[in-house]
């Protein structure tokens, strides 16, 4: 199947046989592809993969045949997005959870969509955490798995703003105690729920619970990029 003028991203890449890449790519309408680019770690096609870098938006032109896809043409149609520092840490750590929550070739419109404004977001500056917890809570819901966060789980009543809440897996938010691990104000679900940013001690509480669901959603696996953030972090 041919597919031409394909938005993209390159999520992530690697070497594949002597002069190729295997890249990861998010598109908007074929969701996350396999593409194999051949030909450009030779000499002649440094051009071409100085394209295929992450943040770059593109458009595709691509063969798909079975599992992955092969590399026909690649143009840029903006500038990259800017990400320095701690903004790119946390670019890669965007691009390895689309690569390890997503299947290949399940479209995603609206992820799609979430992870361009993710970028624009992270080039521009403010809260990178909060960047962050929104896209985990817009990736997850695009996936299938949207997060319950302005009532109970047990009774439907609406969450109360300084009630403590632990986030339960396929359940929800119910109410717990001082002492239970990733326990979240009810102000804080509901500042995620209406796309409000909270106060930093409430940011630091949805890091840990949105942490604690997507490792549930990852069978228990941690993310590489956790460990790379921190031990950023800790050097400093």
């Amino acid at each position: 199947m041919l597919i031409e003028q394909q938005p993209a991203f390159v999520l992530h890449s690697r070497p594949y046989r002597e002069t190729s890449l295997l890249l990861e790519c998010l598109t908007r309408d074929h969701g996350r592809l396999g593409v194999v680019a051949r030909g450009v770690r030779s000499q002649r096609g440094r051009l071409q993969r100085s394209q295929l870098e992450p943040f770059q938006p593109l458009v595709l032109d691509l063969h798909l045949r079975g599992e992955l896809a092969s590399l026909r043409s690649a143009e840029p149609t903006a500038v990259p997005f800017r990400l320095v520092g701690d903004a790119s840490l946390a670019g890669l750590y965007v691009n390895e959870l689309v690569v390890r929550l997503t299947g290949r070739q399940d479209p995603q419109p609206l992820l799609f969509d979430a992870y361009a404004q993710t970028l624009g977001r992270l080039a521009g500056g403010g809260s990178l955490a909060w960047h962050l917890r929104r896209f985990e809570r817009d990736l997850l819901g695009a996936l299938g798995y949207a997060l319950q966060l302005d009532c109970e789980a047990d009774t439907g009543e609406p969450l109360l703003h300084d009630v403590l809440y632990a986030y339960r897996a396929e359940h929800g938010a119910v109410r717990c105690g001082l002492n239970e691990p990733c326990a979240v104000r009810g102000g804080d679900l509901l500042a995620l729920h209406d796309d409000r940013m909270p106060e930093p001690q409430g940011l630091h509480a949805l890091r840990g619970m949105m942490r604690e669901l997507i490792r549930f959603h990852l069978g228990g696996v941690e993310l590489r990029a956790w460990r790379v953030l921190r031990g950023a972090l800790t050097r400093r």
